[in-house]
């Protein structure tokens, strides 16, 4: 029996046809006083793992690197159609790298590029198994220039453990690839109860969790002792279906912004021991953060994601 994973659909708080933001989050993060120093990012590949892309999207199209579809939609047999149904995949996708070019809105490393690998159907349903071959795919991916990932996004999970995910994690991290994923959204407000999702409690993933505009955690937001730091939840602006552009509320906003930040924070790090890159993106985002003393580290983890 395959351990199913599901997208739950998410409400459109607005939307947006046409128009030219920075989001305030890019600054409540710190990101804009790196991108001299990193260069926007460019150099870095980021494999969002998700339900696909608008992959003609204005602020998207020159960021990505290239797609591959794990689901059923399609045709299964031209796994290179990885188009996006839900909107959920390119939202993601735009936190992470909509491109500065004075339309549309910004994502946190405008010039890192994006490989797109689907694993969320249409109906917003995939499975652990089509999970790990995407991990695995990422890990082994070349790209036309020799480029390699270095960062895992998943803004997915199930409440369910699986070892033979837990393995391919594994893997991924040995190689020097850092994975990210979202909490999840079955938190009640109380950081004494406990919620779980998978891949996120996974010690070797980087769990991130929601706050919200006012800097307090997101009631939705899963509490757990595995928690590592919280990102901006509520209100995210980024793309969308359509060529738009949407705000959207969920852990599965604030773990694109770890992976962004990641994406800046790699070019900064010594890469020497490519293995330990995981580990020095980690130190450089616990040595930056902001620690939100008030609340349980359940709740906040190590604190709200700072760059500098």
């Amino acid at each position: 029996m395959k351990t199913e994973i599901i997208l739950k659909p998410v409400k459109i708080v607005k939307l947006f046809k046409v128009l030219n933001v920075v989001p305030d989050n890019l600054d409540k993060i710190r990101a804009r006083e790196l991108w001299d120093e990193t260069d926007q990012g460019s150099g870095s590949v980021v494999a969002v793992l998700d339900s696909g892309v608008q992959f003609d999207h204005p602020s998207l199209k020159e960021n990505i690197i290239d797609g591959y579809n794990f689901t059923d939609d399609d045709d299964e047999s031209n796994p290179t159609i990885y188009k996006d149904y839900l909107g959920h995949g390119t939202h993601v996708s735009g936190i992470i790298a909509a491109v500065d070019n004075g339309r549309g809105i910004t994502g946190v490393a405008p010039k890192s590029k994006l490989l797109l690998l689907k694993v969320i159907n249409h109906q917003g349903r995939g499975s652990f198994e089509n999970l790990i071959k995407a991990i695995i795919y990422a890990v082994d991916w070349i790209g036309p220039n020799g480029e390699k990932v270095n960062i895992i996004n998943m803004s997915l999970g199930s409440p369910e453990p699986h070892e033979e995910l837990h393995k391919a994690i594994k893997y991924a991290r040995s190689k020097g690839i850092l994975l990210v994923a979202a909490a999840g959204n079955e938190g009640d407000g109380e950081s004494e109860t406990i919620e779980i999702s998978y891949p996120g409690f996974y010690k070797e993933v980087i769990q991130v969790g929601s706050i919200s505009e006012a800097e307090t955690p997101s009631k939705f937001s899963n509490t757990n002792v595995n928690l590592d730091f919280v990102g901006p939840g509520e209100n995210i602006l980024s793309t969308h279906l359509n060529s738009n552009y949407v705000e959207l509320t969920g852990t599965s906003m604030a773990a694109p912004f770890v992976a962004g930040a990641a994406a800046l924070i790699i070019k900064i790090i010594n890469r020497t021991e490519s293995r330990l890159i995981p580990m020095y993106v980690y130190d450089y985002l616990l040595s930056h953060v902001l620690p939100l003393e008030n609340f349980s580290i359940n709740h906040i983890g190590n604190g709200f994601i700072q760059l500098k």
